[in-house]
């Protein structure tokens, strides 16, 4: 963050770094002052493959926004993501034996700790505890059971895990870059507080998030978060599918991806031509539209099925009651939406992030999704850091903190 009133979100993503700098109204909404995006270097799928280029890419974002902005960051709210995510659901029980069987926020407390007890390898780190409901004896489906009496306390959990390699080098990446980082939050995670409702989440919802080098995915029913997962394919595969099938380089490929891709071959009109430029000093030529989308409906379908695959392997597939949100750079794309209804016989949207003022038309875009969602998962923290929510999903960040402070 730079001011007292500001907050500040890091968007690192597999083709984009975004920073985001916004500054807290009296009405207690933030208020997007300056925007800031670089070219990401360095990433692969989401993982640091090169940490100087990342650092540069970070830096770069962050000198942007901050020219926009006029002021100076400091502390960041940062995402994660990357193919090393994974996810589980657990349970946790506990007695309750002080008189009058009331249950406190401690116990709330021991129950949580209690469901994240789960056997994990060495390589592996809790990033996330996120609560789904509670039982109190026999009484299931309650969202907060303090004050409540009872003789047994049972909480159902959804855990977040990453590599520990992984979020190390993202920690050092950031650190290098002159920030500090106020939390790491999973990207689903947080785009979600820009684009669902609360009766999205309550009656069922599948958030996908189309990014360049990974597809992200979070389910939500009954208020609760209830499945996450990282699928490795994403927005570069069909970039590199057009520049293979076009013979062109994968610079003008993505190019030609963004100015006339269409995931389904049966909005494109055959008689619409484009230009597409040689290879090394080649001639350019023109194809015809509807060629393009021959080459990425395939990569389309296959990204959406990886998805839907990975959706049936809960228990929630068909109770998703308001159907399916796309985000990212992949769901700008023509015919995502209407291919999504086909491929999970659900109704499909385009996610907008909201809940914001200021550069409304610049980062009203699933773009900037992530982004946004940061900035609003922080203004949550900043209203109640002491919430038992807030401590324990900065529980994994702040041990990581003391783990890597050798470092720097």
């Amino acid at each position: 963050m730079g001011k007292e009133n500001s907050i500040v979100s890091l968007d690192i993503g597999t083709t984009k770094i975004a920073v985001i700098i916004s500054e807290l109204q009296e009405s207690g909404e933030p208020k997007i002052v300056g925007i800031g995006t670089s070219r990401s270097e360095g990433l692969k799928r989401g993982v640091v493959v090169n940490l100087e280029k990342t650092v540069e890419s970070i830096a770069q974002a962050v000198e942007d926004a901050e020219l926009m902005a006029g002021v100076k960051v400091h502390s960041v709210f940062a995402g994660i993501a990357g193919d090393h995510i994974r996810s589980i659901n657990s349970r946790g029980v506990i007695a309750i034996s002080r008189s009058g069987n009331e249950i406190v926020p401690s116990d709330v407390e021991r129950v949580i700790n209690a469901a994240r007890t789960v056997a994990l390898p060495m390589d592996r780190e809790i990033i996330h505890v996120l609560p789904q409901e509670y039982t109190v004896d026999d009484q299931s489906g309650i969202k907060d059971p303090v004050g409540m009496s009872g003789a047994r306390l049972e909480a159902e959990v959804h855990i977040v895990t990453g590599a520990v390699t992984s979020a190390q080098n993202i920690y050092r990446s950031v650190k290098k870059a002159g920030l500090e980082v106020c939390d790491f939050v999973l990207q689903p995670l947080a785009s979600s507080y820009a684009l669902l409702s609360p009766d999205e989440e309550e009656l069922g919802v599948a958030l996908i998030d189309l990014g360049g080098g990974t597809t992200d995915v979070a389910i939500f029913h009954d208020g609760s978060i209830r499945h996450t997962a990282v699928i490795g394919v994403g927005g570069k595969n069909v970039t590199n599918d057009i520049a293979i099938g076009l013979r062109t380089p994968v610079e003008q490929a993505e190019e030609i991806k963004k100015s006339y891709g269409c995931a389904l071959s049966t909005l494109v009109d055959s008689d619409e031509m484009i230009n597409v430029p040689g290879v090394a000093g080649r001639e350019a030529k023109e194809i015809s539209r509807s060629v393009l989308a021959a080459i990425i409906e395939p990569r389309a379908e296959e990204i959406l099925s990886l998805v839907l695959r990975e959706m049936k392997k809960t228990n929630y597939s068909d109770l998703l009651g308001t159907g399916v949100v796309l985000t990212g750079g992949g769901s700008l794309m023509e015919g995502m939406v209407e291919l999504a209804e086909q491929i999970f016989d659900m109704p499909a949207k385009k996610g907008i992030p909201q809940g914001f003022t200021g550069l409304v038309e610049v980062a009203s875009t699933p773009i900037h999704s992530t982004g946004v969602g940061l900035i609003l998962y922080g203004l949550e923290q900043l209203k109640d850091e002491k919430s038992k929510r807030g401590s324990k999903q900065k529980g994994w960040f702040y041990r990581m903190k003391n783990l890597f402070s050798q470092y720097f």
